[in-house]
Parts: C-alpha cells; structure tokens; sequence
C-alpha cells in the first residue's frame, strides 16, 4: 500500500509539471504573443511563470507529499527549504542591534516596492546599498523579525548577511534540549524589549542566480554555510560581544541537497549578548 501510494503522489506531481508546461508555453505565451511583440511576450511569460505558476505547482506538489518534519531551515514563500538555522543569540533587542553595528554591518530595510527597486538598481550598477532589503524566509509561522549585512567590496551583489527570529526564552529553555517539535512551529513573537532567543539564519551571497524550481531571480550564496557561522561568530566574539558560547543540534537532519546546494552540519552555535545599547 505505501508503494501505491508513492506511485500515486509521484504521477500527481509529474502531472502537475506537465500542467505547468502546458500552462506557460500553450496558455500564457502565446496569448502574449498574440497581443505583444515577441520580446515582451517573452519576458511577461518569465514573469508569469517564475512568479505565479511554478510558485503554485510547487506548493501543490509538497501539500500532496505531507511532509512532516522539524526543520532546521527557514522556508521560503514557495514552501521550500531556504537557509539553514545556524546562529542563536540570547539577549534584547537593542542588545542584538548594538552587536552588530559595532562590527559595522547595517541593518536591512524592509522589503518593499521603493527598497526592492533601489536593490535592483543597486545590483545592475554595482553601486553600494548598505541598508539593502532581504528577500521573505518564514520560522516560527512568520517572516524574519531583522535582519543585519555587510557588503564585501562595498558590492550589493556580495555581502555577508544574516536574518534572525526572536523567541521567549520561557519557552525555548522548555522546548530546546529536546528538539521537540513545537520549538519550531511556535508562532508567538515576544515584545522588543524583553530578553529571547534569536534564531539567526546566516549565509553569504556571492552574486546573482536562480532559484531551482522557480528560476526567479534571486542572491547566489556560497554553499557552506558552517563557514558563515564560524565566521560571525568569530566577529562578534573579536569585539566582546558574546560570550558562553556553546555547540546544539538544529533538530532532525534534512535532505535539503535534493532543493539546493547547500552543506550544513545540522548545528547551532547559541551565545550569550553581552553588549549594551547606549
């Protein structure tokens, strides 16, 4: 029966990647290029497709798959593994902020219709955006909480960057040493001033690609994330700004190599701030 049942979600999901061939090639381009010059009709297909179909298809295809698991990924808005959850700091708000502007890096803009074209153009000029948006991961039933970068050659297309999720220390302490699965799929965000644990996912881009399933345009990003890790750590610790370092498990390991490219151990490096905001 559970061989049937594979064969089963496998045909559904080749026969929602037929449906979405059909639907971007025989539908949408060329009813565009009925009405549009070639170029246009092209590219309105891109936009289409990338943004609007395959997005679909693919969370269709993993409803279908019910894949249960506790992650030790963010997901992305198409419901795939994004980055890996590498970093947790315990501290405030204001704490967390004053660690890394003393390392220099900037705090990320929200994303949005005037910051995302001012990323665009940043990228395309290679002019410096020091403040530049992040792209939505979700934890925790809700997108990054903040977000820190630093660019690499004063470049918008390389930067070290990481996002991070707050959650109550009551409950962390609780849920944390057992990996359990509501450590993970709690949806509570704690008040700016109180002292929590900041789930922080940090990797470094490397100029530009395309995602997997969904070929949008989007930061490429150096595949070993343990190295980025090490080294934010390692900076915050140069300053004084962390100290009980300690070593934890993620939680289940995933198969993430099937989604993307990335190598991680599966770990979390987990300090203590010991900054102060002024």
């Amino acid at each position: 029966m559970r061989v049937l049942n594979r064969l089963l979600q496998r045909l559904i999901i080749l026969g929602l990647g037929i449906l979405s061939v059909w639907l971007i090639v025989f539908v949408v381009f060329e009813t565009a290029d009925q009405r549009l010059p070639w170029i246009l009709a092209t590219g309105l297909t891109y936009a289409i497709g990338a943004y609007v179909i395959l997005p679909w298809i693919v969370r269709m295809g993993l409803k279908l798959l019910h894949r249960q698991r506790v992650p030790s990924f963010t997901i992305t808005s198409d419901g795939l593994p994004g980055d890996p959850v590498n970093v947790a700091l315990i501290g405030t708000l204001p704490q967390l902020r004053a660690a890394f502007a003393a390392l220099g890096w900037s705090e990320a803009d929200r994303l949005g219709v005037v910051s995302s074209w001012e990323m665009v153009r940043a990228f395309v000029f290679n002019s410096p955006y020091p403040t530049a948006p992040f792209s939505t991961l979700y934890l925790f039933g809700r997108c990054q909480d903040v977000g820190f970068q630093k660019a690499i050659d004063n470049s918008p297309r390389k930067r070290h960057h990481i996002r991070f999720w707050s959650l109550s220390l009551v409950r962390a302490e609780n849920t944390w040493a057992g990996g359990s699965a509501s450590f993970w799929l709690n949806t509570d965000r704690p008040p700016d001033d109180e002292r929590v644990l900041w789930i922080g996912a940090g990797t470094r881009d490397t100029g530009l690609s395309l995602t997997r399933l969904t070929f949008q345009v989007t930061h490429a990003t150096d595949s070993d994330t343990n190295v980025e890790r090490d080294f934010i750590i390692a900076e915050l610790e140069t300053i004084g700004s962390i100290a009980d370092v300690k070593v934890y498990q993620a939680g289940q390991c995933l198969a993430t190599e099937r989604v993307n490219h990335y190598r991680s151990d599966g770990r979390v490096t987990l300090a203590n701030l010991v900054v102060r905001a002024n």
